[in-house]
This record gives C-alpha cells, structure tokens and sequence, in this order.
C-alpha cells in the first residue's frame, strides 16, 4: 500500500502530468545580480561571487564544483524578522515555522501607476479595490506588488534609478498599507519585484523603512526582487518560499516558486 495520502497524491500526478504550472519567480544570481546599497550609515551586504575549483581537469578530473560567496539579501531574497531593528525578538531563517513557506499569493496590480510615478507606494485604497474584485486578503497568505519592475533585472541603471537627488526611485508600499496588511489580514509578508520591500526614497519616511518597521515588528517577512509576477493569477497560487537554514540568519537568497492550477 502507498504511504501516499490521496491529497498528496494528487498534488504530485497534478505536477507531473502539468495539470499544475510551476512558475520560476527567481531572479538568476550571478555576479551581475544587482544587490540592494543602502546610504549611510549602513553597512551594505556584498554581491555575489563565484569560485571554480574544478571542471573535470587536473583539479578534479571527474567532477565540476564550485565555491561561491554572497550576502544574505543578495539576488530574490527572504528578510526574516531579526533583520530589523524592530523585529529583533522575532524569528530568524533557522527558527520560523516551516508552514510559514507556504501560503496563497494576492499579487496586487499597481503597474500603470508606477509607470506614471516610479516612487509611488502600494496605498490601503489599491488593497481595497482589489478585494472588491477579488475578495478579502487571506491570512497567511503573502502579498505580491506588481509593479513591472522586473524588466529591469538586466539593467542595473534603470534597476535602481538614481536621481539628480542621488536618491533611487523605485517603488513600495506606504506606511498605512504595511500596517493594515499586519493588523487588519494578518499576512504573512509582502514580495516585490524591486531590491528591497520598501521605496527608494523610503529611509526620508517616519519611521524610515516603514514596511521594514511594521512588517518585523509583527514578525511578518519580507520577499525582494521577484520576477515573473506577470505569470501569476491575482488568487489561487501557492508561493513556496525556502529560505537557507542558516543559523540566526537574517535572510537568505531564495528559490521562490508558485503552483497554479492550470
């Protein structure tokens, strides 16, 4: 007898015989992979790199491997809770819940207003016009920001579009929408598609960084430069999201994938 359960069953028949899309959310890291810099007096994390130590040749003639080196938050990214000041007592990559991987995607469609305004900030209004159309934000489930911004993943100019100010101007999520979606939906994070969950210009913010603010205090996550949101559906996907289990890590690169019913 199978020590299969029917749901898990069919969960794997869906996937292997494509009934379920799986859609690659990731970035590709290598040492092009644009890292997030943050002004002083932060201290940024590094890019990331690459080491060959053998390719079938006299250093291993059977094998192919390699070492490589690379920030927490370098490439698609998880931010864990302890990686912010307010989310200190919170979990780290080793500590939260794994069931906390999981969770429905509401990918929230603000593409033509970033077009217009590439600082503008996911608002409470755009999250209730899309539950008017969609339904009521989940708990446990992650908020996904549109913003089309991935197109640039290969440009690291436009990617952090630095002003005259010197400031970058990419979008994020306001402060009144980062503390609705904790306290009003109980989510389990935001993801974007830019290098960090909040504006560019979001350290001139009370408090700066809000989403970071009010997001770790609530010992929610935080998920950056995604692509491929365009794939998703607005409901019904499943993110699973792996951080590395690293210990008290702050965060780890990731593999984010989504399952879609097709």
């Amino acid at each position: 007898m199978s020590v299969k359960t029917e749901l898990l069953g069919d969960l794997l028949t869906g996937i292997v015989e494509e009934k379920v899309k799986i859609v690659d959310l990731t970035q590709i890291l290598n040492e092009e992979t644009p890292v997030i810099q943050l002004p002083p007096p932060f201290k940024n994390t590094g890019g990331f790199k690459f080491k060959k130590l053998s390719e079938y040749d006299e250093d291993g003639p059977v094998c192919y491997w390699n070492d490589f080196e690379a920030g927490e938050h370098c490439g698609t990214h998880f931010d864990a809770p302890v990686h912010w000041v307010s989310g200190k007592d919170g979990d780290s990559v080793d500590t939260m819940p794994v069931k906390n991987m999981f969770g429905e995607a509401c990918v929230i469609d603000i593409t033509k207003k970033v077009e217009e305004n590439p600082d503008y900030c996911l608002s409470i209004d755009d999250i209730k016009k899309f539950e008017a159309t969609h339904g009521e934000i989940p708990s446990h489930s992650f908020v996904i920001i549109h913003t089309g911004w991935d197109q640039y993943n290969s440009n690291s100019e436009k990617y952090f579009n630095i002003g005259e100010d010197g400031q970058p101007h990419t979008p994020g999520i306001s402060k009144e929408a980062s503390i609705f979606l904790v306290e009003e939906r109980d989510i389990l994070g935001v993801g974007v598609e830019t290098v960090g969950t909040d504006a560019g210009i979001a350290g001139s913010f009370d408090p700066p960084f809000p989403n970071h603010h009010y997001m770790h205090q609530a010992n929610k996550y935080g998920i950056a430069q995604l692509s491929n949101i365009d794939k998703l559906p607005p409901r019904g996907a499943v993110l699973v999201v792996n951080p590395l289990k690293i210990e008290r890590g702050s965060g780890s690169p990731l593999r984010v994938l989504a399952l879609i019913e097709r």
